[in-house]
């Protein structure tokens, strides 16, 4: 299963807007609420940043962006936390055998550190972040060569996300997506998913039922 990180697995908001906001506090700009900030995520830290300044009605310097990615790393466990059942939900498919792959537009390096830090990272077979090919959601090359880096592939494939880009990026790949219906994504990005998981505990027989396994 192909697993969306932030949003999807992990509350990890509160962290990426003090972040930001740092980042904005050093330039004179005013700060966004964490509600702000969640409506800007999932397109990676170039995005988010070219979305906050616009709206602060500025431009990125050269040096915000670094600035941004550097801050986030050093500070991207304080207040993220695994949203409810989470936990559980890798244990049971990890316990039936499923391979858990994450596929982010997080950086890799920090992903991986906050999955480890979490204590989830020995469930998870790859990690596929923003840098680790020239593509990212919604491009469904991001999805297939992480599934690859997995030694698996789409036919036997579903992919579980908050995001429209992750419903996208599934149905370009050619496998089901199951939208996370407790993640920051509005309820209009599910459309196009082959289903809606209101819970974390719903996803394992949802997952199963699409792939025809029971």
């Amino acid at each position: 299963m192909l697993l969306d990180l932030d949003g999807t697995l992990v509350d990890s908001v509160p962290d990426i807007a003090a972040a930001l906001n740092r980042v904005l506090a050093a330039r004179g700009l005013a700060p966004f609420s964490e509600a702000e900030t969640a409506a800007m995520v999932g397109d990676g830290s170039d995005r988010l940043l070219a979305r906050a300044f616009q709206a602060r009605g500025a431009v990125p310097d050269a040096a915000a962006l670094s600035e941004l990615v550097d801050d986030y790393a050093a500070h991207a466990t304080v207040s993220t936390r695994l949203f409810p059942g989470i936990a559980a939900m890798l244990g049971d498919l990890h316990g039936r055998g499923w391979k858990l792959v994450v596929c982010t537009n997080k950086l890799t390096a920090p992903a991986r550190t906050l999955l480890d830090t979490l204590g989830i990272l020995p469930m998870i077979t790859a990690v596929g972040g923003a840098d680790t090919v020239p593509a990212r959601k919604p491009d469904p090359a991001h999805l297939l060569a992480t599934l690859a880096a997995a030694g698996s592939d789409a036919a036997s494939a579903v992919m579980l996300g908050d995001h429209a880009n992750d419903v996208r990026a599934a149905r370009a790949a050619g496998m089901p997506a199951i939208f996370a219906g407790w993640g920051y994504g509005p309820p209009a990005m599910a459309e196009g998913a082959a289903a809606v998981a209101q819970s974390a505990q719903q996803v394992p027989a949802i997952a199963a039922r699409l792939l025809g396994l029971g």
